[in-house]
């Protein structure tokens, strides 16, 4: 007999527990860790001792390895009392449940626990979601591994290290999100919503709850329009208010318009009434016009600006990428005049004023025009974006390469 150094959890999982004199005095059915390490500590496991669940302290306990069995000696009988805050149990929440894998960006899942034993303690440090972790919770795996030697072939195994694991089965209580949320926090919002979308509802929706208002606008903008209107209206609406209240008004238009009336009144009355009159005008623009499209977020000075008042500006309002394309010359009628390119402002001195090197060959398209008109303009002119304007020239918007493109593929898989 001797001891180990690292273990599977399914090794040990229903094995019988020891008495210091070689006695039988229970069966093991969980192990409990504190997640308020940097590796989940293991700090208790969870015993059935006369036909009752009891919860001893890890230090307690020895393990051991004999002919090829785990063995588990439980030297005092010292019972556990945890405390739920960042408790877990690993049968109970891990084992079998769906989990991010953080470097690979994909929803995968836990088939077995690999855990170390070091001077300190023993810590969770890397969970098996291939072949080999199932075959080994079935027993199997160690019988199969030699005929298959013989042909050269081999289980496939799958180990991913505890630092790149974000658990995102949040169904059961008393765990705090917030170390597993930091995690899926830094992906990228399209990658979160890839992985959201293979998920189950609870879970997406708990994990769109955790995010702050922002980052919940930016992964609800890139997800599937089912998958997004079934989000939105899991949320409550005071919190679905304010995430779209962060997002794009064309984008809020598109996504109230996949979704009930009654429902997408209910949330255009409890956003703020600024936005809302803005999404509610987007809305009444048939479904096949520019207007329908184009985003009302754009940047816009006056003529007699100064480069240096324009610069001001622009520190101050720290637009997005894709609403400065271009910048759009209007004149004390909010008529559009001319465009003003960001080269042009960089290499001007600051006393120039904008009509002194504005561009008044302006390309613009009306509000109530065809949206197929707008990929012969973009690819004709070879614009990034387009400003769109009413039948007094009057700017209400523009519309970007992205969305024409996205509208484009859409309309493509729908033919399909």
């Amino acid at each position: 007999m001797h001891s180990v150094s690292t273990f599977y959890l399914s090794r040990i999982l229903g094995n019988k527990i020891y008495s210091k004199d070689n006695k039988p005095i229970g069966t093991l059915t969980d192990l409990i860790v504190d997640m308020n390490n940097i590796r989940p500590k293991v700090i208790a496991i969870k015993a059935k001792i006369d036909h009752k669940d009891v919860t001893l302290d890890f230090s307690s306990i020895q393990i051991a390895k004999q002919k090829g069995q785990y063995i588990l000696f439980c030297l005092s009988q010292k019972e556990s009392a945890l405390s739920h805050d960042g408790c877990m149990f690993l049968t109970k929440h891990v084992l079998d449940r769906q989990i991010v894998d953080m470097d690979g960006t994909k929803v995968v899942r836990v088939n077995d626990i690999r855990l170390a034993i070091l001077s300190s303690g023993a810590y969770v440090v890397a969970v098996d979601v291939g072949i080999e972790g199932l075959l080994r919770r079935l027993g199997v795996a160690k019988p199969l591994k030699k005929p298959l030697k013989l042909f050269g072939l081999s289980i496939p195994s799958k180990l991913i290290l505890w630092d790149e694991v974000a658990t995102v089965d949040f169904s059961h209580s008393g765990i705090r999100l917030t170390k597993e949320q930091t995690k899926l926090s830094t992906l990228h919002p399209s990658d979160l919503a890839d992985i959201i979308e293979d998920l189950d509802k609870n879970t997406q929706l708990a994990i769109i709850k955790s995010l702050d208002e922002e980052q919940a606008a930016d992964v609800i903008e890139e997800l599937e329009p089912d998958v997004r209107r079934s989000v939105i209206g899991s949320l409550s609406v005071e919190k679905a208010a304010d995430v779209l209240e962060k997002m794009p008004a064309d984008e809020v238009a598109d996504i109230l318009d996949e979704m009930d009336e009654d429902k997408a009144e209910e949330l255009l009355n409890e956003m703020e009434s600024e936005a809302s009159e803005e999404v509610r005008e987007l809305m009444e623009y048939p479904d096949d016009t520019v207007g329908s499209l184009m985003s009302t977020e754009y940047i816009s000075f006056n003529e007699n600006q100064t480069i240096d008042e324009t610069i001001k500006e622009l520190r101050k309002l720290k637009p997005e990428s894709d609403s400065i394309y271009y910048l759009y010359v209007l004149d004390d009628s909010d008529r559009l005049i001319a465009t003003v390119s960001l080269r042009d402002v960089i290499i001007s001195e600051p006393e120039t004023k904008l009509n002194q090197i504005m561009n008044r060959k302006v390309i613009s398209i009306n509000d109530n025009d065809e949206i197929d008109s707008l990929a012969e303009i973009i690819s004709k002119y070879s614009l990034l974006a387009i400003p769109v304007v009413d039948d007094n020239s009057v700017m209400l918007g523009m519309v970007v390469i992205d969305d024409v493109v996205t509208r484009l593929l859409k309309a493509r898989r729908r033919k399909v």
